[in-house]
C-alpha cells in the first residue's frame, strides 16, 4: 500500500510540473494546491481543439497563430476539488492593434462553480485586420484566495495567453453539389454555405456572393449562422409549381469570387426537379451494387483510355453506397428499421440510385476511375469534393419493373476538381447507357460519360465505361472509339 502512495504522489507532482492538459488530472484533492490557468490546446494542424475532441497527448501553449476569423474559443481551467461555493477569475486583454478587430466574451470575468471546473472565452471577429496584431490575455486575480493563477509549473504557467492575428484567407463552398425537389409550390428545402476560416457577419452579401441560372421561380431567406461562424444556413422556397411529370427542371446556384471571399470544393448547386419515371421499388436495382455489411465493398469498373499512346480498358474501382433518402420520398425502400417500432429512426434508401464516397476521413475514392484522367491533383475532399459523387448513377429497369435489365443514367451535376496547385475546376458531367445481367448475379452498366470544361477539355468530351458489381467479370472487347488521355492540373 505504501509503494502504491508513494507512485500515485509521484504521478501528480509529474503531470503538475509537466503542464498537463486534462481538465481533472485524476487529482487527489488534497494532494496540490488549486490552480487556474489557460487550457488552449493546438493539433498539428494548428486547429485549437474544441470540446468533446481530446488528446492526452497535447500540452497548454502560451501563444497561438489564428489565421481565421472563425469564433476562437479559448478554455480556461481550474484545477481543484468539486467547488463548494462559486469561484470567479478576472482577466485582461491588451493589443497593439486596433480594439474594435474583435470583442470577448464574458468580458473581463470568468466562473467556475461544483463540478464545472472549466470556462470559455470567445474571441468574435468583428473586423478584418489589415496588419499583423497581437492579443494579450493575462488572468489576474481570483475571488478565492487559495487558488494559485496560473499553473504550478513555473516554466509553463500558462497565467497568459498571446494570439497573434497574422495573414487570413477567406473561402467557402457548398457542402453538397445537388438537391432534387419534388416540385409543389411552397416547398422549402435548407442548405448551406461551409466557410472553413469563418466570415465576418457585416461582409456577407448575398446579392454579390451568388451568381444564379434559374429555370424556375424561388426565393432564398438566410436562416441561422453557426455559433463559431463557420457555415450559413440559407432556406430556398419554391415559388411555383413544376410538376410537370415529363419536363426536367434546373436552376443554378454559383458562389462567385467576390473581394473578401473566393470559392473552393463545390462551388455550385443544382436544385433540380427530374423528369417522373414510374418504377416499381422492389425492383430495387441499386441494391446489386452496394454491400453495407461490407465497409470495403467496390464496384469494378473499366474505362476506355489511354495508355503508352495507344487506346485500351483501364481498370478502376470505387466504395460504392446507397443513397440515402427520407421516408416518403419517391422511390424510397425501408432498408432497416433499427429493430424499433418507432418510425422516425427508420434508414430508407433510393431504389435506382447508387453513388461512390468514402466511409470516414477526408480522402476520396475514385468515381469513375477520374484520378486517372488528372496528373498532380489533390485528393483531398475540401480541395476535390468531385472525386466522391453521392449520387452518381439512376437505374431505370425495363418496363419499370425488370430485375435484369435496364437504361441508367448519369446524374447530371458539377463536380470539382483541383491541382495540388491550388487551381480549382468544375465539371458539367452527364451520359447515359444500359445495365444488364450478364450471368447469373453478375451485372454489367455500360455507358458513356460526358464531361465539359473549356479549360480542360475544350468543351465537351466524351468517354466509354462498364463498371460490374463483382471483381471477377469478363475483359470486355476492344472497341474502336477514341479516347482520353491524361491531362495535368
Amino acid at each position: 500500500m505504501k509503494h502504491t502512495k508513494i507512485m500515485v504522489f509521484v504521478s501528480l507532482i509529474l503531470c503538475v510540473f509537466s503542464a498537463c492538459s486534462k481538465d481533472d488530472y485524476n487529482l487527489d484533492a488534497n494532494s496540490v494546491p488549486p490552480f487556474v490557468r489557460f487550457n488552449l490546446l493546438v493539433n498539428s494542424n494548428n486547429a485549437p481543439l474544441e470540446f468533446p475532441a481530446k488528446n492526452s497527448a497535447l500540452v497548454p501553449v502560451s501563444s497561438y497563430k489564428n489565421t481565421s476569423v472563425k469564433t476562437l474559443k479559448i478554455p480556461v481551467s481550474l484545477t481543484s476539488a468539486t467547488l463548494a461555493k462559486p469561484v470567479f477569475v478576472t482577466y485582461s486583454v491588451i493589443t497593439n492593434g486596433d480594439a474594435a478587430t474583435f470583442s470577448l466574451i464574458p468580458k473581463d470575468q470568468l466562473s467556475f462553480s461544483g463540478n464545472q471546473l472549466t470556462d470559455t472565452v470567445l474571441v468574435s471577429f468583428d473586423k478584418r485586420w489589415n496588419e499583423k496584431q497581437k492579443i494579450t490575455l493575462k488572468l489576474e486575480s481570483s475571488s478565492d484566495p487559495s487558488i494559485t493563477i496560473g499553473n504550478l509549473n513555473l516554466s509553463a504557467p500558462n497565467n497568459a495567453l498571446e494570439v497573434n492575428l497574422e495573414d487570413i484567407k477567406t473561402t467557402y463552398s457548398f457542402p453538397v453539389n445537388r438537391i432534387e425537389l419534388q416540385g409543389n409550390v411552397g416547398e422549402e428545402v435548407v442548405f448551406k454555405v461551409n466557410f472553413p476560416n469563418g466570415f465576418i457577419p457585416s461582409e456577407i452579401d448575398e446579392a454579390s456572393m451568388f451568381k444564379t441560372l434559374n429555370g424556375f421561380n424561388y426565393k432564398i431567406t438566410r436562416e441561422a449562422l453557426a455559433a463559431n461562424r463557420s457555415s450559413i444556413s440559407y432556406r430556398l422556397t419554391l415559388l411555383e409549381n413544376i410538376k410537370n411529370n415529363d419536363v426536367y427542371y434546373q436552376s443554378d446556384i454559383e458562389l462567385a469570387t467576390t473581394a473578401a471571399y473566393s470559392p473552393t470544393g463545390n462551388s455550385i448547386l443544382q436544385i433540380v426537379k427530374p423528369i417522373k419515371s414510374i418504377r416499381d421499388v422492389t425492383a430495387n436495382t441499386a441494391a446489386k451494387f452496394y454491400d453495407l455489411s461490407n465497409p470495403f465493398y467496390l464496384t469494378y469498373g473499366e474505362n476506355w483510355f489511354e495508355r503508352a499512346g495507344v487506346c485500351g480498358w483501364q481498370s478502376f474501382n470505387a466504395f460504392t453506397f446507397p443513397v440515402v433518402v427520407p421516408a416518403g420520398s419517391e422511390n424510397a425502400i425501408l432498408f432497416s428499421d433499427r429493430g424499433t417500432p418507432n418510425p422516425a429512426d427508420d434508414i430508407y434508401h433510393h431504389a435506382f440510385k447508387i453513388g461512390f464516397n468514402v466511409t470516414t476521413g477526408t480522402n476520396t475514392t475514385n468515381s469513375f476511375g477520374l484520378k486517372r484522367w488528372f496528373s498532380n491533383e489533390s485528393i483531398s475532399a475540401a480541395n476535390s469534393p468531385g472525386f466522391n459523387i453521392a449520387s452518381a448513377l439512376e437505374f431505370f429497369p425495363e418496363g419499370g419493373n425488370s430485375k435484369t435489365r435496364g437504361t441508367v443514367l448519369v446524374i447530371p451535376q458539377y463536380i470539382t476538381i483541383a491541382g495540388t496547385n491550388g487551381k480549382s475546376y468544375s465539371i458539367g458531367i452527364s451520359g447515359g447507357g444500359t445495365y444488364t445481367e450478364i450471368s447469373s448475379g453478375l451485372f454489367e452498366i455500360s455507358f458513356d460519360l460526358k464531361a465539359t470544361n473549356t479549360a480542360l477539355f475544350g468543351g465537351t468530351v466524351t468517354s466509354q465505361y462498364k463498371i460490374y458489381n463483382n471483381r471477377v467479370y469478363p475483359r470486355p472487347a476492344p472497341i474502336t472509339a477514341s479516347c482520353l488521355k491524361e491531362i495535368s492540373l
